[in-house]
């Protein structure tokens, strides 16, 4: 039963919330096939999967917002794992973290929306990953496939960095996790009734990842403090 890990290089291809699930799906007997950009670790990951779990892991790489990448590393994952995909998870995520007002206009939002920008990773990555996984489960006739779409928290609030009135500057970021949530919603209702396609998405809170290591101690602190426990889950 071979699943799709969709991975972005800046948020550590092999690390975080992508490794997590792609470890729970080895766990569950899952093969594994993980899409990078350009992390030169995760071929060393799908092969740790590989001997840890007993499954076939295998890395591919692809930049996800470009769709003939895309439809490239999907046509060989389907052709290395027998024909069928049963799942994918779109994982890719980047942010950029800057005052709205230090923003430069037009020119600096097409600079940001690039291939390792916020709007293409964020949202016609994962665009482009679901079109490609519906269109081969259309082809197949199969009713069953499922897409699991990773959102944010950010995508419904503004994150704090150390009160009600300092927000993390990362206002791309926090708009193309909206997007996403409503491709999500909108893929579902398109896809669901005609062709059994079911969309799922999922909002993490604050989780210290290789991207969100970066802050500072202060704003992780707070961060922990605002979660019942006291702490934020450490996953890389």
């Amino acid at each position: 039963m071979p699943f799709t890990i969709d991975y972005a290089n800046k948020t550590g291809g092999n690390r975080g919330i992508g490794l997590a699930i792609s470890r729970a799906i080895a766990a569950a007997g899952g093969n594994v096939a993980i899409i990078y950009r350009s992390s030169p670790t995760a071929p060393e990951a799908a092969e740790k999967l590989s001997k840890e779990f007993g499954v076939t892991a295998k890395a591919y790489q692809a930049d996800v917002s470009d769709l003939k990448q895309v439809r490239e590393a999907f046509a060989q994952v389907v052709k290395d794992f027998g024909g069928l995909i049963h799942g994918i998870v779109a994982n890719a995520g980047v942010a950029i973290v800057k005052p709205a007002l230090d923003i430069d206009g037009r020119e600096e939002f097409d600079y940001m929306s690039k291939s390792c920008g916020t709007d293409n990773t964020n949202v016609l990555g994962v665009f482009n990953i679901a079109q490609t996984a519906a269109k081969h489960w259309i082809a197949k006739g199969f009713k069953e496939g499922s897409i699991v779409v990773v959102s944010s928290m950010s995508s419904q609030i503004y994150n704090m960095a150390g009160g009600i009135c300092q927000p993390l500057t990362h206002v791309f970021y926090n708009s193309s996790k909206a997007a996403v949530s409503s491709l999500g919603k909108a893929l579902a209702a398109e896809w669901a009734p005609r062709h059994g396609i079911r969309v799922n998405i999922l909002s993490p809170g604050y989780v210290t990842t290789e991207q969100s290591g970066v802050h500072p101690q202060a704003v992780r602190e707070f961060q922990a403090s605002s979660v019942p426990l006291g702490r934020v889950r450490y996953w890389i």
